[in-house]
């Protein structure tokens, strides 16, 4: 996967995971020279499910269908989600989302990372502009006035006019290049496994808001659903070391239910949850993307989703900028993406971190609100349908590739 002829390139990508792959499939496609460094080298597919999975937007899956990815992605086993349930354990709260009421066939699709691997690796193969280095690891990079160096471990340089931070919310270039993050932990951990209900789940995404945090069930294949439960982590800790039997009474009780007993289940995981957002996003011949340049708490399961929006947008301003012959890695031009993209990510982040406060929150009067305020939302059709829209990536300051199915940065 290395190819030693060629070391100068117009961005250099560290992070070949599906943002950082989003990105270079973008801006290959527009006719500039990538370099992709990955540390890992992608593994034989065994066909085991993953129990840790994406809930894919509308938005995302036309920067897909945009990169020619997307037929790839749904020829494997996902699945799309018509309707959403999300109700509230201390009270009657609930409120329901129908992709039918706006006239559109699905809300989104729930998709395991390894599906949206494998086919932007097909197509960013297929770009005779990107290179990937694979497996290689970023060691050091040295910054000056018209160009980046980039050294990686084997002690090959690759020089651009960009590097672009795509590698992990412990992102060891975001650190090298000295920005800044601004953390919180929220003391609660994940645990995600796959189960299977006693009765279907009817192409549904469900979520319950309890004290410890939300737990959702995600629609899967052959009657599965991925769950993503947020509790403290101690409480995660004692969930793990319980039994099958004991695992699934007590799941199907937090879920009261809603879908019968839970007879099956695979693949406990769980990982911590922390909140980070980078001071920055830029710093001159340097750009952060995705979960380098910030973390959300899952509830939502947005995180993703805002990753691929960072690329698309990063690309679509690179584009801009080369095709007016303006330099790709100045400031003036890496500020229109970071204005672009790090408040709209605040907005995201702040709002999540609202939801899980206020139905964390078990006193009274919250808990009396947060109900009325769940049902007035669910009986305000029109205010609802816009609410839906916005989470499904249809409306917004979305970046072209995201608006159109069509459309690639720098090609119109």
């Amino acid at each position: 996967m290395k190819n030693r002829t060629m070391n100068q390139f117009d961005v250099i990508i560290v992070g070949g995971g599906i943002v950082g792959m989003a990105a270079a499939c973008s801006l290959g496609a527009s006719g500039m020279t990538v370099a992709v460094v990955e540390a890992r080298a992608p593994g034989a597919d065994t066909g085991v499910r993953d129990a840790r999975v994406f809930a894919i937007t509308r938005a995302s899956e036309r920067i897909f269908r945009a990169l020619g990815a997307w037929d790839a992605i749904s020829a494997r086993d996902i699945s799309a989600f018509r309707e959403m349930r999300v109700w509230d354990a201390g009270g009657s709260g609930a409120i329901h989302f129908d992709c039918a009421d706006i006239g559109e066939p699905y809300l989104g699709h729930i998709i395991e990372p390894r599906f949206i691997q494998a086919a932007l690796l097909e197509r960013l193969q297929a770009l005779a502009g990107v290179q990937l280095y694979c497996p290689a690891q970023f060691r050091d990079i040295e910054l000056d006035g018209d160009q980046v160096t980039v050294a990686l471990d084997d002690a090959a340089t690759l020089t651009a006019r960009l590097v672009v931070a795509a590698d992990g919310a412990r992102s060891p270039l975001r650190e090298r290049l000295g920005i800044q993050v601004r953390e919180h932990d929220y003391r609660q951990s994940g645990l995600v496994a796959l189960v299977k209900t006693e009765h279907g789940h009817r192409e549904t995404a469900w979520q319950r808001f309890l004290p410890g945090g939300p737990l959702a069930f995600l629609p899967m294949s052959g009657g599965w659903s991925s769950i993503v439960w947020t509790l403290p982590s101690e409480e995660v800790t004692r969930l793990l070391a319980l039994d099958k039997e004991a695992f699934h009474a007590a799941l199907g009780e937090a879920f009261d239910f809603r879908l019968g007993r839970i007879i099956e289940s695979e693949q406990r995981k769980t990982f911590p949850l922390r909140r980070l957002h980078a001071t920055q996003y830029i710093r001159k011949r340097a750009a952060l993307i995705g979960d380098a340049a910030h973390t959300i708490h899952p509830l939502a399961g947005q995180g993703v989703n805002l990753g691929l929006l960072d690329a698309a947008a990063l690309a679509e301003v690179l584009a801009d900028a080369q095709a007016r012959g303006k330099d790709v890695g100045s400031v003036p031009v890496l500020r229109r993406y970071e204005r672009w993209r790090r408040g709209e990510n605040q907005l995201m982040m702040s709002a999540m971190d609202g939801f899980n406060l206020l139905f964390s929150n078990a006193r009274p009067p919250l808990r009396w609100a947060r109900n009325l305020g769940l049902s007035m939302m669910d009986a305000a059709g029109p205010a609802k349908d816009v609410l839906m829209r916005h989470a499904m990536g249809l409306e917004g300051d979305l970046p072209a590739l995201a608006r159109s199915p069509d459309a690639v940065p720098g090609t119109t």
